[in-house]
C-alpha cells in the first residue's frame, strides 16, 4: 500500500505547510518510517515523485541523516558516535568491545532481534565520549561518558522491556 494510500491525509496536511513541495521531504520520511522503522525504496520513490526530486535525492536524505533508515533492524538501534573526536576518547575500541560482547559487527542486529549497533558521525557530545544514541521508534535516549559495563547493563535493560512489550 503507497504511502498516500496509507496516509492520505496526513500527506495533504504535510504538503499544505511548505509553499516549497521540496521542503517536505523530511516529514514525509518520518511518516513513511514510522510503521516499519524504516523508510522503503518504493517510498522514497513515491516521496520523490510527489516533490518533484529524483529518488536518488530523496536516498541521499536518508543516508546522511542518522534518524532515518533505509533498512530493517532490531527493536534497538544502539548509535555510536565514533567521529575523531570521539574516536580520541576512545570510542574505536569503546565499539569493538562492545560489539564483541554482543556478539555482533558494526551494522547487524543481534540473535535476539533486539539490538543494532550502528556506528555514527556526531552526536554533538566530543567531550562526553564514548556516547551513542539508542533510538526506540519515536523515542531518542543520549548515553554520555559509558563504559562497555554500563552499557551492557543498559542492553539487559532494554532487552526486558523489549520482551515485555511483545
Amino acid at each position: 500500500m503507497s504511502l498516500t494510500e496509507k496516509y492520505n491525509e496526513e500527506v495533504k496536511a504535510i504538503l499544505a505547510k511548505y509553499p516549497n513541495k521540496r521542503s517536505a521531504v523530511m516529514p514525509l520520511l518520518y511518516l513513511a518510517q514510522r510503521e516499519g522503522g524504516f523508510v522503503t525504496k518504493e517510498s522514497m520513490a513515491e516521496i520523490g515523485a510527489m516533490l518533484g526530486m529524483e529518488t536518488t535525492e530523496v536516498a541521499a536524505i536518508v543516508g546522511f541523516y542518522s534518524l532515518y533508515h533505509d533498512e530493517q533492524a532490531g527493536k534497538y538501534r544502539m548509535q555510536v558516535c565514533a567521529d575523531l573526536p570521539c574516536a580520541l576518547r576512545g570510542a574505536d575500541k569503546f565499539l569493538e568491545t562492545l560489539c564483541s560482547n554482543l556478539g555482533v559487527k558494526v551494522g547487524e542486529t543481534t540473535s535476539d532481534g533486539m539490538i543494532t549497533v550502528e556506528s555514527v558521525m556526531c552526536l554533538a557530545g566530543c567531550d562526553r565520549a564514548p556516547m551513542f544514541q539508542v533510538q526506540d521508534g519515536d523515542v531518542v535516549t543520549y548515553h554520555e561518558n559509558m563504559t562497555i559495563d554500563k552499557t551492557m547493563e543498559l542492553v539487559e535493560a532494554l532487552r526486558a522491556a523489549g520482551k515485555e512489550v511483545k
